[in-house]
């Protein structure tokens, strides 16, 4: 059975502008990745490392977005890409939310994690799984758009 992909422009502009806005004061650059990949590879030149990195959409404000989610496999997928590139060291998260960004280096993060997500689509086989949700914590960094 082939999946839908839900993925929209608007989910691609949100992306951008997350990844965008978390880099702009850095002279570290991203590349977008596959459609069945992880969102983004991110390379600083100073220390010519990589880090991968997953968008997720919050559509609110970031006083209202807690808990954050996010579907283990996507961590595993970071993980993963992680561990096959010898130059790259960290894997983040960044929430996109209406209001700004929250970001997470996920060695760095705790969450809990139990069955989740959203009611069942036409056409989608990952709608409810075992997803992680990260409570308000003190390494989860917050930048206002």
């Amino acid at each position: 059975m082939k999946n839908t992909r839900f993925e929209n422009k608007d989910n691609l502009e949100r992306e951008n502008r997350a990844i965008r806005k978390w880099l702009e004061d850095t002279s570290v650059t991203f590349k977008k990745l596959g459609m069945h990949d992880v969102d983004f590879l991110v390379h600083s030149k100073k220390s010519d490392t990589f880090a991968y990195v997953e968008v997720k959409g919050r559509h609110q404000k970031i006083e209202n977005a807690y808990p954050l989610p996010i579907a283990s496999r996507k961590l595993v997928k970071l993980y993963d890409s992680m561990n096959r590139n010898k130059n790259a060291f960290r894997c983040f998260v960044i929430w996109a939310c209406n209001d700004g960004i929250i970001v997470g280096n996920m060695d760095d993060i705790v969450g809990q994690c139990r069955a989740g997500g959203r009611m069942n689509r036409e056409g989608s086989s990952n709608d409810w799984e075992m997803m992680v949700y990260y409570d308000r914590q003190t390494k989860l960094k917050e930048t206002l758009y």
